[in-house]
């Protein structure tokens, strides 16, 4: 079945998937100047893309000595088979204390509770250095746009405080757009945390990394365009052998054109857009960009399912 489809993505430009605003260059900075003050670094990303599109300039800049543990969020949406895998290349590869699998839209997920006595432990055995004398603990969290950093803060001080959320969220990229104040959530022991900007590589490594963050809404749709990253979550379904776009999208077979995809969703929807014709009269289109915007949405919220985009990698 896969003969028929492309074997390779190269419809985009890479320059597209370049977004490295003021606030993410000013953003790492901070985070760089408030190392000192930091006893554990939290690392959150997508658990669809666990290979792909982690900042590499936080190993170099951030972590550094400093116990590192890797949270990979959204859990619910991605495909845990490979999750063994996943787990010994990255222990293999790099330097991380612990990696934690969480959800935290779900309030009793066990990833979550188990986060803040990781990090406390990991402490307790580390090298303090400048802040050995300090009673209260400091950990920062870092990781690219809108994998889930400000909501995981969230939950853990609800978890252990009982309190609401002190960290603005969004399901859009960049959110929050500077290094915030300390946000307590531990009386006994002390502990705070310091939410950050989510900052991407200022080079995508490659085009095929850049669609995965897209994909996973790291990056914001409109610059990179929600036709491209649908044309790219097509051609993933397809070398993938995963055929359950047929009939959410009402098509007659398996296909390789987006916008025969698109077209025949909208036009069965009755999607359309209308158009001033140059008569003065209207004329009706099957709404594209509309029909690319809820295949990602289903994507996105798991209407396909669970998956793993990384799998090529493994």
């Amino acid at each position: 079945m896969t003969s028929k489809f492309r074997q390779s993505f190269k419809v985009v430009d890479k320059a597209l998937l370049r977004w490295f605003p003021g606030h993410m260059g000013k953003g790492m900075k901070q985070m760089q100047q408030k190392l000192k003050s930091v006893d554990c670094i939290i690392e959150v990303h997508d658990a669809r893309i666990p290979l792909s599109g982690r900042n590499p300039d936080f190993k170099y800049s951030i972590s550094g000595l400093k116990p590192h543990i890797l949270v990979l969020n959204k859990m619910d949406l991605a495909d845990l088979n490979y999750k063994q895998k996943v787990e010994e290349k990255i222990m293999l590869e790099q330097k991380i204390s612990k990696i934690i699998y969480t959800n935290c839209k779900n309030s009793l997920c066990p990833g979550v509770k188990k986060i803040m006595p990781t990090a406390l432990s990991l402490i307790k055995g580390s090298n303090r250095y400048n802040r050995s004398e300090n009673i209260d603990s400091r950990i920062m969290v870092i990781g690219v746009p809108n994998v889930g950093k400000s909501s995981l803060i969230n939950s853990i001080r609800n978890t252990i405080l009982g309190k609401k959320s002190a960290a603005p969220v969004g399901a859009v990229a960049g959110i929050t757009r500077a290094v915030q104040n300390q946000i307590k959530v531990s009386h006994d022991p002390l502990v705070y945390v310091l939410d950050t900007p989510g900052v991407v590589s200022p080079t995508i490594k490659n085009v095929e990394t850049g669609l995965k963050l897209a994909l996973c809404a790291t990056l914001q749709d409109h610059l990179v365009g929600e036709e491209i990253i649908a044309d790219y979550l097509l051609y993933w379904f397809n070398k993938n052998n995963y055929f359950d776009y047929v009939s959410y999208l009402n098509c007659d077979e398996p296909t390789d054109d987006i916008r025969i995809v698109l077209a025949k969703a909208a036009i069965h929807r009755k999607s359309s857009i209308k158009y001033l014709n140059f008569d003065g009269s209207y004329i009706y289109r099957p709404d594209m960009q509309g029909m690319a915007r809820n295949f990602l949405n289903a994507f996105r919220t798991g209407v396909f399912g669970k998956v793993l985009l990384d799998n090529d990698l493994l």
